[in-house]
């Protein structure tokens, strides 16, 4: 054996070593509780006000779950969600699609820059756009990620509940371009979905339907999950995922350990780099987290403070529909899963994130 695979067996035995010295969770979290304090209390405080559920007006936390370094250390729920109930994610799906993908792009399947066209032939109107570009909010498709408050100028609307939901992504395909693939920021769940679709298409039918479960879940032992799909059964990458929170902060461990779960390199690094890098062509919104590859990030662009400014800049998220949040603070090694039902835009990313950092690592940077 040359002195170069000797030094790569040695490194591969204390990489493992490593590894193994980590906490993992097995069946379930280990745990390690924080002892109450005025500042674990200020954050109960925030997350946990008396609710209004005839109004459901102000914050509603469903759940806060805080994993740090591996082991979990608060944990509240506000029924009837509970430590086992699988809970909408809405655009957390979005994320958790991304991880998905992760897998696939480390078993060879694609590459950031292959026509989305390839793998999913509805595309073929719009033959310049890649995965990459899906993946960035920024197909340049003419969409309007509208809601509740302007359903009838809404694609999303009309794609989840109207003319668009037999198939998801056949309805976004048909749409008209406004700006070149890979130049301009707009957020939409119908890329989301099309990239799911094109998913679909890298894999086969046979393989599709189960590998989420195959690909991420099961490696992490999530048990909880349930995924919907759309009439023509592509699964609803947008919006449909369900997790426990303490399931969802499996994914976030998977993350925050750079993709790797215990000896195994899951997702490969490059990947993780990837989800964690912002889009240049992104524009500057107040408040507004920056996006990345299908993820959130704190990293503030040209011209603006960072999005959370109590939190540090590593941090980055994966965000849904009325307040549901997984946060992944890296140098702190915290991992924090918030579900809710805030439908008056009162919860606060930052003001959240400042409390458990009081809380759990001594105060933000």
């Amino acid at each position: 054996m040359g002195r170069y695979s000797i030094f790569a067996a040695a490194f591969t035995l204390l990489w493992a070593a490593h590894a193994s010295a980590e906490t993992w969770p097995g069946e379930d979290w280990p745990a390690a509780p924080t002892l109450p304090s005025p500042a674990l209390q200020s954050l109960q405080d925030y997350a946990f006000p008396p609710r209004d559920d005839a109004t459901r007006k102000g914050i509603r936390t469903d759940a806060l779950v805080v994993i740090h370094d591996g082991r979990l250390i608060y944990e509240h729920y506000a029924a009837p969600t509970t430590a086992s109930t699988p809970h909408l994610t809405w655009s957390i799906s979005k994320s958790l699609l991304a991880t998905v993908m992760g897998v696939a792009y480390g078993e060879g399947r694609f590459q950031l820059q292959d026509p989305v066209a390839r793998y999913y032939l509805p595309f073929s109107a719009h033959p310049r756009v890649r995965i990459e570009d899906l993946l960035h909010w920024a197909s340049g498709l003419d969409w309007q990620e509208d809601y509740e408050y302007a359903p009838l100028n809404s694609s999303v609307v009309a794609m989840l509940y109207t003319r668009g939901r037999g198939d998801m992504a056949a309805f976004t395909a048909a749409h008209s371009t406004y700006s070149e693939p890979g130049q301009s920021f707009r957020y939409s769940s119908g890329d989301s979905n099309v990239l799911s679709a094109a998913l679909r298409g890298m894999l086969g039918n046979d393989r599709y339907a189960d590998y989420p479960w195959q690909a991420l879940f099961e490696p992490l032992g999530i048990r909880s999950a349930v995924w919907e799909s759309d009439a023509s059964g592509t699964l609803v990458g947008s919006s449909y995922a369900y997790m426990s929170a303490r399931d969802l902060a499996r994914v976030g461990l998977l993350m925050l350990r750079d993709g790797r779960w215990q000896q195994r390199q899951l997702l490969p690094a490059n990947w993780v780099a990837f989800n964690r890098a912002p889009f240049a062509h992104a524009a500057a919104e107040p408040g507004e987290a920056t996006p990345g590859g299908h993820w959130w990030l704190n990293q503030p662009l040209a011209g603006a403070i960072r999005p959370w400014p109590d939190a540090p800049v590593e941090t980055f998220a994966a965000l849904g529909h009325w307040g549901q949040a997984l946060y992944i603070l890296p140098a702190e090694k915290l991992v924090i899963v918030r579900y809710g039902d805030d439908r008056d835009a009162s919860y606060q990313h930052n003001e959240l994130l400042k409390r458990a950092l009081a809380a759990f690592a001594g105060g933000g940077s």
